[in-house]
């Protein structure tokens, strides 16, 4: 069985923790497994090296911070080999050069666009572990990139759809994927399995133990995924098709998004194109449209809400004042104290009601629903902020998530 094993940060923190994972990945190289694995820069690493070149400008150049930046990974990955070489693996330090990721050449923030897992191939054919580097590949001009953040999943995952590994774990400080976050819920439940799908619908309404752009890839790649912890032997989740989950729950879990803003443009004008060029320009200047709503008034302007990530407000609010100047919008507002609360599950497709639910729910606690969103496996709403863990909790009880 050819397994790639991921540890973030938190799971490489220091020198015992960098040690604790060798014993892991010696049981399971001693089980009869061939090993591949990816680590990330140990926590806090990072930081540090960006504080370094801050100290010598406030505007680093993006090639030589990912230079700077790629090496955190290669200290952890040099450790681990030489703890397994001390363990008697025969174990092999690798970077993404090496490893055969090319990536395109956005510095940062780089996409892969190819693996040759040639090297990779002859490696393990060998018996021999491979520590690979997470977060980093090369351009087709031979130039270091970073792969921007949640690199060292993509990496795992782009691995082991290019080595077509049985497995891709992916281990960090929580166990696996629960029905909530437990820290608001006390009765949520971690999942045994969960689809693609409706981990991306968690993912990115708030689920913080993978990024989006994991799951897309594992999705694209067929591989299947799995999240647990490295402090302990406890089981995680496996992210996998739907078709090899035999029985879809109606609802898979609540997800809480914090970081949401609502941009209200009032008196647009009405006439052919405007939301096209208000959206196009936001689009540009890369603003993430979430929840849009669009009411006419009487006197024959039309009134425009949706939401935006907070970190892309100050974006969208040089946009909107653009309008606002040139008379085709009369008044803009914006509320930061708002949240995301969305029901997710794969069951939605085949039951009716599940919306009727979400709503009847959000009545029974007095919680007023500003705006919603609905897609085939989601029912998302936009709430007071004040109202956010009432919401999750009444909902997670609605759906009986913890039986």
């Amino acid at each position: 069985m050819l397994i790639v094993q991921k540890f973030g940060g938190t799971s490489v923190g220091d020198l015992q923790r960098i040690q604790n994972v060798a014993h892991r990945v010696s049981e399971n190289k001693k089980a009869g497994n061939d090993i591949v694995v990816v680590v990330s820069a140990m926590s806090g690493e990072t930081n540090k090296l960006v504080g370094y070149a801050e100290h010598f400008s406030k505007n680093p150049s993006a090639p030589e911070m990912d230079m700077l930046l790629s090496s955190g990974e290669r200290v952890t990955a040099s450790l681990l080999a030489i703890a397994l070489q001390e363990l008697g693996h025969d174990a092999v330090a690798m970077t993404g050069r090496k490893a055969g990721i090319i990536t395109d050449t956005a510095h940062t923030k780089a996409r892969i666009e190819e693996i040759n897992p040639s090297v990779m191939q002859a490696i393990i054919k060998e018996g021999k572990i491979i520590v690979l580097a997470g977060f980093q590949g090369v351009n087709a001009n031979g130039d270091v990139t970073t792969l921007g953040r949640g690199g060292s999943d993509l990496s795992a995952v782009a691995v082991a759809g290019a080595l077509k590994a049985d497995l891709c774990e992916i281990y960090t400080d929580v166990s696996g994927i629960y029905t909530t976050d437990p820290r608001i819920e006390s009765k949520a439940k971690k999942l045994d399995k969960i689809s693609y799908d409706e981990m991306l619908e968690l993912a990115s309404m708030g689920a913080k133990v993978l990024q989006n752009r994991s799951v897309e890839m594992a999705k694209k790649l067929n591989v299947n995924l799995v999240t647990r912890t490295s402090f302990s032997n406890e089981e995680g989740t496996l992210i996998t098709k739907e078709e090899n989950i035999m029985e879809a729950p109606l609802v898979s879990g609540i997800a809480l998004d914090r970081n949401q803003a609502r941009i209200s443009l009032m008196g647009v004008k009405d006439k052919p194109g405007i939301a096209s060029e208000i959206f196009t320009k936001l689009a540009e200047s890369e603003v993430n449209i979430d929840v849009i709503i669009q009411n006419k008034s009487h006197d024959g302007t039309t009134n425009i809400d949706f939401t935006v990530p907070v970190s892309d407000l100050h974006h969208a609010k040089t946009i909107v004042d653009t309008f606002v100047k040139s008379g085709d919008i009369t008044d803009d507002s914006y509320n930061e104290d708002i949240c995301k609360v969305s029901v997710v599950g794969v069951g939605m497709k085949s039951h009716a009601g599940v919306a009727a639910l979400a709503f009847s729910t959000m009545a029974d606690n007095n919680i007023n629903i500003n705006m919603i969103s609905t897609s085939e496996i989601k029912v998302s709403m936009v709430i007071d902020e004040k109202y956010a863990e009432l919401a999750v909790r009444g909902l997670h009880d609605a759906y009986e998530l913890d039986k």
